[in-house]
């Protein structure tokens, strides 16, 4: 079974439609293939073939591009109203994120499935408590961690303070994708440059500026090993 961790240099780079199109390209290899939005926030009606009158935008997204369907409380067991920083919005909600619980939900996924993408909340180090982060949670699941950086200006320090706090952790840097997400940034391929030779981890894609971003269209570098 094929697992990855979807993390970004910030909130709004993009992690949703690299996930997206990363289950997109491992289809043709993998008949069951299934996004995981552990932990969202913020909600929009909903009236998809899964339970509930609510969902999360990316969830939606990720439920899209799968190959099977799953019950929304393993595919996205947490989800809060409010559109802020997890810790704050369970908060509000009166819910503990509890890892143990989202890990049993991954792995149920990962039962009925050949290859899970499971895209992370916000920025590697985003708080789903006053005492765990998103990074927390990645470790937990153990999995090859997708950097997905967004180019802007700032993105050079984002992306390699995350690679780092992703190796601390001993996870695995699995590759990065460069995602344009300021069509007015200046020197684009010269920082991608800079990052290629720093990053230590390969391009798995070179997504463009789209002023409607489509995942189907993604082209990925994926490992070979994931084929």
């Amino acid at each position: 079974m094929i697992g990855c961790f979807v993390t970004g240099t910030d909130t709004g780079v993009g992690k949703t439609l690299v996930s997206a199109g990363l289950l997109h390209a491992l289809a043709p290899h993998h008949r069951r293939v299934v996004g995981m939005k552990p932990v969202a926030a913020g909600v929009v009606p909903w009236a998809g073939d899964w339970a509930g009158d609510w969902a999360s935008e990316d969830a939606i997204a990720l439920r899209a591009a799968s190959t099977v369907a799953v019950p929304a409380a393993l595919d996205n067991p947490v989800l809060l109203p409010d559109p802020l920083s997890p810790h704050i919005a369970a908060a509000r909600a009166g819910v503990q994120i509890d890892i143990a619980a989202i890990v049993h939900c991954y792995q149920a996924l990962a039962a009925q499935a050949d290859a899970v993408v499971v895209e992370g909340a916000g920025g590697f180090h985003v708080p789903l408590s006053d005492t765990t982060t998103g990074a927390d949670l990645a470790l937990a699941l153990a999995l090859p961690v997708v950097l997905v950086v967004g180019l802007r200006l700032g993105c050079l320090n984002h992306a390699l303070l995350t690679a780092e706090a992703i190796r601390a952790r001993g996870l695995t840097l699995a590759g990065w994708v460069a995602n344009q997400v300021d069509p007015a940034m200046q020197a684009v391929e010269e920082n991608k440059a800079y990052l290629g030779a720093r990053l230590g981890a390969p391009l798995l894609a070179d997504v463009p500026y789209q002023t409607l971003p489509e995942a189907r269209g993604l082209v990925f570098e994926l490992p070979a090993h994931w084929l």
